[in-house]
């Protein structure tokens, strides 16, 4: 599937906040209900992202949404904040496709790496950013705010759901 992707519109929102539901219902399937029932971003949360170039939507061939990338900037790192992908477009290179993006972004912003943290066991989780050249972070390579980021995890109970790590694609 050849995707096409573009910057967020703040028209957009709604529809991004559709396909993150969508996509975290699959949760459930590994025992993760409590992930599967998350509220996704605000639009106003969404829209920030997009007024601030950091947001980034993958379109079909009539530019409706599809998935969407959200970056932040941790420890001069570009930071996977979410990606989401519908679930009827999975596993055709969408999540690919913009993890790419990240990868340039973070390029053309002078980063030298790319982060995120997600779960260890969920098969389109780590397992998945292992096979795109993501490693995990060593506790002594995990950077200050990105280990900031990672006690929020665990203040909201996200390890007790089911392990999370911290990632790394070097650029």
């Amino acid at each position: 599937m050849n995707v096409a992707v573009r910057v967020g519109r703040p028209d957009d929102a709604a529809v991004l906040r559709e396909i993150e539901v969508r996509a975290g219902k699959q949760f459930r399937s590994v025992g993760l209900a409590d992930i599967a029932d998350n509220e996704p971003a605000a639009v106003e949360t969404l829209i920030g992202y997009m007024n601030g170039g950091r947001c980034w939507v993958a379109v079909d061939g009539n530019d409706q949404p599809i998935g969407y990338l959200l970056i932040d900037e941790v420890d001069d790192n570009a930071h996977i904040e979410q990606v989401s992908v519908d679930p009827h477009h999975q596993r055709k290179g969408v999540g690919r496709t913009l993890i790419g993006q990240a990868r340039t972004w973070a390029h053309d912003t002078g980063r030298i790496a790319v982060t995120l943290t997600t779960f260890r066991e969920v098969p389109w989780n780590a397992p998945l950013y292992a096979h795109l050249d993501f490693s995990v972070l060593t506790d002594d390579e995990i950077g200050p705010r990105l280990r900031a980021l990672r006690r929020e995890e665990i203040a909201r109970g996200l390890d007790q759901l089911s392990p999370r790590v911290c990632m790394r694609l070097a650029l």
